[in-house]
């Protein structure tokens, strides 16, 4: 062999190290353990493949490849991002076949979930793994193709979930970021010793090891890749600015900085979450109207003048209603089904007081309104007192969410620790509309007393507010409605039996417990349930026959407690889910920490007035209209039973 030939050699091995290089194997669905979430695959195995440089041949050997990173709980990737974990590696085996296999469990976080459910459903069925080589050498020279070179020492340090691989026809996805520094390498000549476990071998071949105790491979992009990779992290800083900008102020001049200083994209979201935390959400236009003009608003004008539209006096009486109706339209661009009320009129906050005065023939109090809208809605919504209450909203919103962070290693003396990083992903809410109303016959609504005007408001906060909790425990995501907690992905699961079962002492610890292990037990926590549980537990001792004091039996601040924590009780629970044989009659108890359950409000309130749904008993339906959604900022946060028995 010429020393060119020699040199020639030497450079593909040290070039090796430096390119990303990926296969695949599809996941056998009878390898899924659905109840363990756990899928066992196959991520490598020692089938060759041509590589740009040769053949490549990965080998099996237990001498040959250093399992230790993938078996301490490596990371599950989506598509090897570091920002997109969603599983863990629980155990690395190499079998006798010289295919490596792996054993891994998938997250609860959204995204986990999103891609768990896939792989279940046999939408995703590749993987990939991410690996480093520390030393190759020249196994067979071809005349008539590729040389073959053997991998005899590499470090797998990642599986990867992947859509699109390298190559789909053999072998298992393998994947290197990672370059060799020149540094590190050395050319020698192979010894007995040092010589991998194969059948063919050229004697003298040039090989390339990395040196002991040598820096963990540096990456050494080409020209085109670092200016690619510039680019995305430019336009992805700048998507996640102009993304917060519209409901955070700063967040374009934050990106914008982040670009100039040369922030990676990660960092950055991190920057973006903490600017989020500490800066208070732009408002929902308003109208700026003084004190007396707030006090002047009154709710029965608008309603009598969309009931007698073409009557002089209910058009003088509510002119001021309309004029601000229509400045409100023109400044947010919100069509109104009815008449527009802005947030000046629903968060006044004033005592009820009477004043006169005279316009149209009406009496308008110049002290009128007796309370916001606003605050009548929050004490009659279970949800909206405990839960955290966003308003003034404007547009879709996005907020950073982390759902993991970097990970802590064990290094021998010199040793470098992995790379990790946090992982990001966002909780978004848009507007939902939701519409309460309220019967009010005729007569009433033309009585001028201020008592009137606060019974209105009462009457629709309630409607809205029932709709309101009714859409946070048990919404669909569906038909128009908001996600409720019973629906979001991730929470946690008790379940009393195949068909449902009376609650116990064990399924109310089993509730805590599901959101404990999640490291969750934290912040506003509270069972959540129903009067007919809350009559069942009253009746159940904690431990039959033996035990003469009840599930529920305490009492917290005046209210009922149970396992330490107080419960809430109200009627929205529902008390007509289905499991297995029993349909229609189990119902739900929750708990968790409310303060993370996100309820979001756009705009301001849409009434409508209809005098014709029940036009025979001379009744006026009156119907609100508001824009809200709902978000759980942590799924970990909430476990739920929604099959418990009562009868």
């Amino acid at each position: 062999m010429t020393s060119k030939d020699e040199k020639r050699q030497a450079d593909h091995l040290r070039r090796v190290c430096g390119e990303r290089h990926e296969r695949v194997l599809s996941v056998s669905r009878e390898h899924i353990n659905e109840e363990r979430r756990t899928v066992e695959l196959a991520f490598s195995s020692e089938l060759p493949y041509e590589r740009w440089w040769g053949i490549e041949v990965l080998d099996h050997a237990a001498e040959s490849v250093r399992l230790g990173r993938l078996a301490d709980r490596a990371a599950l990737l989506l598509e090897h991002d570091t920002g997109k974990q969603v599983g863990v590696v629980e155990s690395v085996t190499l079998g006798e076949d010289r295919v490596g296999r792996a054993v891994v469990r998938f997250g609860r976080s959204a995204l986990a979930e999103e891609i768990w459910q896939d792989v279940v459903d046999g939408i995703r069925e590749k993987v990939s793994v991410g690996y480093t080589i520390h030393r190759a050498v020249l196994e067979e020279e071809r005349d008539d193709g590729p040389d073959v070179y053997r991998v005899a020492d590499w470090e797998p340090h990642e599986i990867s979930i992947v859509a699109v691989p390298a190559d789909a026809s053999v072998g298992v996805g393998r994947s290197t970021a990672a370059q060799v520094d020149e540094q590190t390498i050395e050319q020698i000549t192979d010894t007995q010793e040092d010589r991998p476990v194969t059948e063919k071998k050229n004697e003298g071949a040039p090989e390339v090891r990395v040196k002991d105790n040598a820096p963990a491979p540096v990456a050494a992009p080409s020209a085109e890749d670092v200016r690619k990779a510039e680019l995305s992290r430019i336009e992805n800083i700048e998507a996640l600015g102009d993304q917060f900008e519209a409901t955070h102020e700063g967040s374009r001049e934050m990106a914008r900085k982040a670009i100039r200083d040369g922030v990676s994209l990660d960092a950055f979201r991190g920057e973006m979450l903490k600017h989020v935390g500490s800066v208070a959400p732009k408002v929902a236009p308003e109208l700026g109207m003084d004190e007396k003009e707030v006090r002047q608003y009154s709710l029965i004008n608008a309603i009598n003048y969309q009931l007698n539209p073409q009557s002089r006096a209910a058009r003088d009486a509510a002119a001021f209603e309309i004029e601000v109706s229509d400045a409100l339209s023109d400044k947010t661009g919100q069509e109104f089904r009815g008449i527009g009320i802005p947030m000046d009129v629903l968060r006044d906050k004033r005592d009820l007081t009477v004043g006169t005065a005279t316009a149209g023939g009406h009496t308008v109090g110049t002290n009128l309104l007796g309370g916001s809208f606003i605050d009548v809605l929050d004490k009659a919504s279970l949800v909206l007192q405990r839960g955290t209450v966003l308003r003034d909203l404007v547009g879709n919103i996005a907020i950073p969410r982390q759902t993991s962070g970097a990970t802590a290693y064990w290094v021998a003396e010199s040793g470098a620790p992995t790379e990790s990083a946090a992982a990001f992903d966002q909780v978004t809410m848009s507007p939902k509309t939701v519409a309460g109303f309220s019967d009010i016959s005729r007569k009433l609504l033309q009585q001028s007393s201020i008592d009137i005007e606060g019974f209105v408001r009462r009457d629709l906060g309630k409607r809205l507010a029932l709709a309101i909790d009714l859409a946070a425990l048990h919404g669909s995501g569906t038909s128009n409605q908001p996600t409720g907690v019973a629906s979001t992905s991730g929470i946690g699961s008790v379940a009393g039996g195949t068909n449902g079962a009376a609650p116990d002492w064990d399924d109310v610890v089993d509730l805590e417990s599901a959101v404990s292990v999640d490291n969750a037990l934290m912040g506003d926590l509270a069972y959540v349930t129903n009067a007919a549980v809350a009559g069942k537990l009253k009746k159940t001792a904690k431990v039959s026959s033996t035990d003469s004091r009840m599930i529920l039996d305490g009492s917290v601040a005046g209210g009922l407690e149970m396992n330490g924590y107080p419960v809430f009780v109200t009627n929205q629970v529902s008390s007509t889910l289905t499991k297995g044989t029993s349909s229609g009659v189990c119902s739900a108890i929750f708990f968790g920490n409310w303060s993370d359950l996100l309820v979001g409000f756009w705009g301001g309130l849409d009434l409508l007035s209809d005098p014709y749904t029940a036009s025979s008993s001379g009744t006026v339906r009156v119907t609100a209209f508001q824009d809200i959604d709902l978000g759980v900022r942590h799924a970990e946060s909430f476990s739920a039973m929604l099959d418990a028995l009562t009868a």
